[in-house]
């Protein structure tokens, strides 16, 4: 069950999005139509020939509620109906000329109130407003298929955000305390001081511009390269994505000429650990600790090169 804060803040927002759209009024777009009606006549008119029984499955509409709409707009000359020769219960139904002059108007009114709301922004904003509405609709919408993921080197503020999900993301599911969010905070901050192009990476996994997983390596020394704060968000599971991370690390460590790969984990890491074990890396040392909080198994693994 997701935090009660977070249910609130969807809710407030649908209040809001609702009063902005004016789904509450009466006259849609001072027009005489309702915004379901606006959306009935779009859906029709998006189309050439729809049924009734789409209309009623694509928009969960109520069947004698559609056909009250259906019947008004037939009286106004916006739409034109026949039966359906699949289904003799069912309807085809096309727009009219008239419907179609109607719903451009629709689509011009629309257009005018969105251009009033992004004129009254600051440069850059209603590309904002755009990027979140389309994270919105990726994450929500069963219909659409999501982006796949891109991997790419770290830039300016990734590393912070590897500090910030890491520490948060791992409070969360396992009751670390701060002092993990401190050692992330620390591996990272050496990165970033010493960084060496040359022996050494950062990989961040990106889905719709949003940061989903990182990855680094380290040079160890003495040709040992050091496999350092793997992390997979919540929202990205199950893509593979940890597997690729992993991967990316391996290839690079040998075109750099490392004859190991070091890295330390906790036990109850299952997901990283399997990925591990799949690659190859084996267990050399292990020991229990309290370093976050919980009682934990530390454990250490190498891959030979």
């Amino acid at each position: 069950m997701p935090d009660s804060s977070l249910i609130d803040a969807a809710r407030d927002f649908n209040r809001f999005y609702t009063n902005f759209l004016g789904v509450l009024n009466k006259a849609y777009l001072d027009s005489p139509f309702t915004l379901t009606d606006a959306r009935v006549l779009f859906e029709i008119g998006s189309h050439d020939g729809i049924s009734a029984v789409a209309l009623v499955r694509d928009l969960h509409l109520d069947p004698a509620y559609l056909s009250r709409i259906l019947k008004r707009f037939r009286s106004d000359g916006l739409i034109e109906t026949k039966a359906d020769p699949a289904d003799l219960r069912s309807q085809i139904i096309t727009i009219t000329g008239k419907g179609g002059e109607q719903l451009q108007e629709l689509g011009r009114r629309s257009n005018v109130q969105i251009a009033e709301r992004f004129d009254a922004l600051a440069l850059g904003e209603p590309q904002s407003v755009v990027k979140a509405m389309q994270t919105i609709r990726s994450l929500l919408d069963p219909g659409v298929k999501p982006s796949p993921p891109v991997i790419r080197a770290h830039r300016p503020g990734d590393i912070g955000w590897i500090v910030q999900s890491q520490g948060k993301a791992y409070a969360e599911e396992y009751g670390w305390d701060m002092r993990f969010e401190g050692l992330v905070a620390e591996v990272a901050g050496k990165f970033l001081a010493g960084f060496d192009p040359a022996m050494e990476y950062c990989w961040i996994a990106e889905r719709n511009g949003i940061n989903v997983g990182s990855i680094l390596v380290t040079n160890g020394g003495d040709g040992v390269a050091k496999l350092r704060l793997l992390y997979v968000d919540e929202a990205a599971r199950g893509l593979g994505l940890g597997k690729t991370l992993v991967d990316e690390c391996i290839r690079f460590a040998r075109t750099k000429d490392y004859h190991q790969i070091s890295l330390w984990t906790n036990e109850v890491l299952h997901a990283a650990r399997s990925i591990y074990v799949k690659a190859g890396f084996r267990l050399v040392s292990e020991e229990r600790h309290r370093m976050f909080g919980p009682e934990e198994n530390g454990q250490t693994w190498v891959l030979d090169l």
